[in-house]
């Protein structure tokens, strides 16, 4: 049988450490060194940012509208310019903020090693998303939803993953730890949802139950049929 595994990046494939906070958090000095101001407390702000990078991943906008939102708020002197700026800045982070599941690069060359078609899909935007996912040892495409113009838990997003697959839906497994994005996304798309549980947390009672539910990403490879594991 014919099967490919896809993984969601944030809390599944690695840790990002709030890079994106932190640098909005870092934009914020340099606003008010040129003039602008912060709109509360250290604590306000570090709230506010959280929200705004919520509303932006959740598809309320994408992460340059959310940056000149938050520099004209505040009083940034060339709104538009700081985006560039927050994104060079995200880059260069990412080798020290970005930090790997430590079972993900072996189990990521297993899958390879045994002839599984493996893809990243995740919300957010690149080359970011692949900065993360290099950082986990994945080297090939990388689906970002700001780049195919649907989000998880949109359908069409995880149609976009099975297309770069070349499975049908019904043959892909597709591992992350959020249980309304990942989980019920994948398995209203049709998709094997499994379900990476390392932290021990409970399912939402009222959402429908993963197809599989794992401990570590090792436990992928006990998922696939016999025949390929």
């Amino acid at each position: 049988m014919d099967v490919a595994v896809g993984f969601d990046i944030d809390h599944t494939l690695a840790i990002d450490n709030k890079l994106e906070r932190v640098a909005l958090l870092h934009l914020l000095d340099r606003i008010v060194a040129e003039g602008g101001h912060a709109l509360g407390t250290l604590q306000q702000e570090t709230d506010a940012i959280d929200e705004l990078l919520a509303h932006q991943r959740a598809g309320g906008s994408s992460i340059d509208e959310a940056v000149h939102r938050f520099a004209k708020e505040r009083g940034g002197r060339s709104p538009e310019a700081y985006a560039e700026g927050f994104r060079r800045l995200c880059l260069h982070m990412a080798e020290t903020f970005i930090i790997a599941d430590p079972e993900a690069k072996r189990t990521i060359d297993r899958l390879h090693a045994l002839g599984v078609p493996v893809g990243v899909l995740s919300n957010g935007w690149n080359p970011l998303q692949t900065a993360k996912a290099r950082r986990a040892g994945f080297m090939g495409t990388v689906l970002a939803s700001a780049d195919i113009g649907a989000r998880k838990p949109e359908p069409e997003a995880f149609a976009a993953l099975c297309r770069a697959l070349g499975v049908a839906p019904a043959a892909c497994y597709y591992v992350g730890d959020d249980p309304a994005a990942d989980i019920m996304g994948a398995m209203r798309a049709g998709l094997q949802a499994v379900w990476l549980d390392n932290e021990g947390r409970r399912y939402p009672p009222d959402l429908p139950p993963p197809h599989h539910t794992i401990r570590s990403l090792r436990d992928v490879l006990d998922l696939l049929p016999a025949a390929i594991s």
